[in-house]
């Protein structure tokens, strides 16, 4: 059975490029071929007496050139394919997840609005496509508050106890072992916890503590943790339990990190269309490191 490819999406962008570089770093530590693809959304070709939908006949691809000269100047490269593809690209792409082991893109193209911090072909592949995507944000973000952490290679995923997600940290912990990298595990839990009272309310509920919601926290990530490092005996694993918000959790921890791991929001009754969930959101257009958004377990969606 062929070994499924990674697929790097290039538009000729810079963005493109780094995600590139990230895709090729990435197919060879996991001894995969690399797809280099081209989505190329063209305006009709006027000929005589008829309109033509895509590019005139033998056109040539710049973009694909453009990558095949980059990867060129990389010795012993995997096995790499070119393939231009005609069509939208937030509609093409996601459907590359159904023939790809990881889909890589950069944060932003060539299209839109420089000012955005994540385009739209990025988004609807985070949300929709049925493999992992990693989305390989531009230099210079800044993140703050970030914690103190030890030098060397370095893993981030979030781990909501409340409703854990294991294809989330399947993907972590692998990831972690082919890097020989630490794996930190940030769980956040609500602090302040709000009571609410009937009114009137002559006698108050008595305060909730902080330290119990803690230590409460940090089992059960430690319970759901335990399984996967004991399939992972080599990668260690390094539980970060905060109080407040998830998201700006994670995005403190992605400074001078290697990869950030987010679960896709799972469908609920009440909401049936694929959704990327407030936090997986905010770290994709804040985090410093690239972001891994992994897709539920088939059955979960």
């Amino acid at each position: 059975m062929s070994t499924l490819p990674v697929i790097a999406a290039v538009d000729g962008s810079d963005d493109s490029l780094r995600a590139l570089d990230w895709a090729l770093a990435t197919a060879r530590g996991r001894e995969a071929p690399l797809r280099v693809v081209h989505v190329r959304q063209y305006a009709a070709w006027m000929q005589p007496d008829v309109l033509v939908a895509g590019p005139p006949e033998g056109a040539d691809d710049a973009v694909l050139d453009q990558a095949r000269a980059h990867l060129d100047k990389v010795p012993d490269g995997p096995e790499t394919e070119y393939v231009p593809l005609d069509g939208s690209p937030s509609a093409v792409l996601p459907e590359l997840g159904t023939t790809a082991q990881l889909l890589v893109l950069g944060s932003r193209g060539r299209g839109g609005f420089a000012s955005l911090l994540l385009g739209s072909n990025s988004l609807a592949a985070a949300r929709d496509a049925e493999c992992p995507v990693v989305v390989v944000p531009r230099p210079g973000r800044e993140v703050h508050d970030a914690p103190p952490t030890a030098p060397g290679p370095r893993v981030v995923v979030g781990l909501q106890v409340d409703s854990p997600d294991d294809a989330t940290l399947d993907f972590a912990f692998a990831e972690a072992a082919r890097r020989g990298a630490r794996l930190q595990v940030v769980a956040a839990y609500a602090w302040p916890v709000h009571v609410w009272a009937a009114a009137p309310a002559p006698i108050l509920p008595p305060p909730i503590e902080q330290e119990p919601i803690e230590n409460e926290t940090r089992a059960l990530a430690e319970g759901f943790l335990a399984p996967h490092e004991s399939r992972y005996p080599n990668v260690n694993t390094e539980p970060y339990v905060a109080p407040g918000d998830a998201a700006g959790h994670l995005v403190a921890a992605s400074k001078n990190a290697d990869l950030l791991v987010v679960g896709r929001y799972r469908r609920r009754l009440l909401a049936p269309t694929r959704m990327l969930g407030s936090v997986s959101h905010a770290v994709l257009l804040h985090a410093a490191s690239p972001i891994a958004v992994v897709p539920p377990t088939s059955g979960d969606e």
